[in-house]
């Protein structure tokens, strides 16, 4: 074209402006090649991080939790393996049709699985924990993106409702929440472990990179318990509560040699295998975290304070005054009034008046300390979690009228595990060990809290209640003496006592001539016709003591025609 047709042709443009535009060009290719050097060479963890943050994927794998299995090594829990469906928000691009199906399968809402589909700032979700192997095989078949399966371990318990209160329950995560689960966590437990992995663009691994940290398997625990004399004392619990139409109950079965729980059974219970219907008050140990006021069972331990005190001997006289003892401006009956009882008698007999009068015989701090030193108001320290403390006041605050009561079990609290461990020092001579519900290996030191002479009188004592005369004759046993003693206390409903509602119990041991066992049954409201500790408590302490001598291979120390029929032995009432 002619330049003087066109004169912006014509124009010359100043040679600085030309390089200028060079020199420009030429420093920005400068500073990304600076840039490129800097990232790629010297720095290059940033970019690799951003890379591997959209292909690699650290994965949990989790830990295998410990068993946990009885004295003889029968499994009480166990892990089994389940799957668990999770999703990667981001990569799950799910249709309507393949959101529907997935809802359905899993039983969900289909506004829960878009609400945590949504959530595209996570890596991680998880959609449903713990299903059966058939059902996640089925979410396999869906071949959705983003979706997957995590191999986890759900808790069974394939003794379930029986031992449940000793052993517990774990949560959705495996973590212990009631029982020896929570109280040996962190030794049950183990550590996960991780693992480093590729996944494609659909979230799928493809390929493992390393294992960052290996899992470390939880340890496994033996438990004191013997399963078999567990079954026998829930089974036998169980259908006491149902005959006697009561409210709940307890039973506790110790061995005295060593101080091992061998069985410890509440009623109601639950299923920990099935957590839709886990009731947090089903739950409760009652034998260890529940109090109640023990009644005529405490009335060993006020003969045992006045013997060590040498106010009195066995053989010494006692007027129960016809069942009718007033101090102050309260009076004091005996259910089944007599005159003059031996110490002896009015344990066989279970006076009230007998035991108040030798209660205000001594001086309070003498009682409160026999009451101390077998353990009441402290806990057994046997590793349970919320262990009971129970209430036993200091003596200083005492009245009269309180520390005749006291004698004979109104106005202290105890838990049944504590009222059983309490009377092993009659069992032992004396010595008082220390519990536990885990297996002993090697044999453990007690504490000397009264003497050997002390123990010995109140065994003899607690031998008459079993026998004719006594107020527990059904507590008998085929081929084995029998120690024990009954209990019958109105219960207390806020701040005063219900006339017609009773805490029935049984306290005992055998063979009497040398004690292995002690056995503490509790229920709580009998409803039936009867309600005496003696009608409704000792033959429940009967039938499982009978059974557990047995399984142990305990040697009888009596006739096997030892045993009195029930009916020729008249109902020894009591009532405190």
């Amino acid at each position: 074209m002619n330049p003087s047709l066109n004169p912006a042709l014509s124009v010359r443009l100043p040679v600085w402006r030309a390089r200028l535009l060079l020199l420009l060009v030429f420093f920005g290719f400068l500073v990304l090649a600076a840039r490129a050097l800097y990232l790629q060479g010297l720095r290059n963890d940033f970019l690799q991080h951003k890379g591997e943050t959209r292909y690699a994927r650290v994965i949990e794998i989790s830990a295998h939790r410990g068993m946990v299995t009885d004295r003889n090594g029968e499994p009480l829990a166990l892990s089994t393996p389940v799957e668990s469906v999770w999703a990667a928000p981001a990569d799950a691009n799910l249709s309507t049709e393949q959101r529907a199906k997935l809802t359905k399968l899993l039983g969900m809402d289909a506004a829960e699985l878009k609400r945590k589909l949504a959530e595209s700032d996570r890596d991680f979700v998880y959609l449903k924990r713990q299903l059966p192997p058939e059902q996640a095989a089925k979410v396999v078949q869906l071949n959705l993106p983003g979706v997957f399966l995590q191999r986890e371990y759900r808790r069974y318990y394939p003794a379930a409702e029986v031992t449940a209160h000793v052993v517990g329950v774990t949560g959705v995560d495996d973590n212990g929440q009631e029982g020896i689960e929570l109280a040996y966590q962190d030794w049950l437990s183990g550590k996960a472990g991780s693992r480093r992995v590729i996944k494609d663009r659909l979230g799928r691994v493809v390929e493992d990179i390393e294992s960052i940290r290996a899992p470390q398997e939880g340890r496994k625990l033996a438990l004191s318990i013997d399963q078999r004399i567990q079954y026998l004392a829930f089974r036998e619990l169980k259908s006491a509560i149902a005959l006697n139409e009561a409210k709940a109950g307890s039973l506790v079965v110790l061995d005295v040699k060593t101080g091992e729980v061998l069985a410890l059974a509440n009623w109601p219970t639950y299923n920990p295998n099935n957590r839709d219907t886990f009731k947090t008050g089903r739950s409760r140990n009652r034998a260890v975290v529940d109090l109640f006021e023990p009644g005529s069972t405490l009335k060993p331990f006020t003969v045992a304070a006045a013997l060590e005190s040498g106010l009195v001997s066995p053989g010494s006289m006692i007027d129960t005054e016809g069942g009718h003892y007033t101090i102050g401006n309260r009076t004091i009956h005996d259910a089944h009034p007599e005159g003059i009882l031996t110490v002896a008698q009015v344990i066989q007999k279970s006076s009230n008046v007998g035991s108040a009068k030798m209660a205000l015989a001594m001086a309070p701090q003498k009682m409160w300390s026999i009451f101390s030193e077998v353990g009441f108001g402290t806990q057994t320290k046997v590793g349970f979690p919320g262990e009971a403390t129970g209430r036993l006041r200091a003596y200083q605050t005492w009245k009269p009228i309180e520390q005749a009561t006291m004698s004979y079990g109104h106005g202290i609290s105890v838990s049944l595990l504590q009222l059983a461990r309490a009377y092993s020092v009659f069992a032992t001579n004396g010595e008082l060990k220390p519990l536990t519900l885990v297996k002993r290996d090697q044999p453990v030191e007690g504490k000397a809290v009264i003497s050997p002479r002390t123990a010995m009188a109140v065994r003899k004592m607690l031998e008459m209640v079993t026998q004719p005369g006594g107020t527990a004759t059904r507590a008998q046993v085929a081929g084995f003496r029998v120690a024990g003693k009954t209990g019958t206390a109105h219960k207390l409903l806020g701040a005063s006592y219900a006339t017609d509602r009773y805490i029935s119990s049984f306290v005992g041991f055998a063979p009497a001539s040398n004690p292995r066992l002690v056995i503490a049954v509790m229920l709580d409201e009998p409803g039936g016709k009867s309600y005496y500790g003696g009608e409704v408590a000792a033959p429940v302490f009967s039938n499982v003591m009978a059974g557990a001598l047995r399984l142990l291979g305990i040697e009888p120390d009596a006739a096997l025609d030892n045993v009195i029929s029930p009916d020729s032995a008249p109902v020894v009432r009591e009532e405190v």
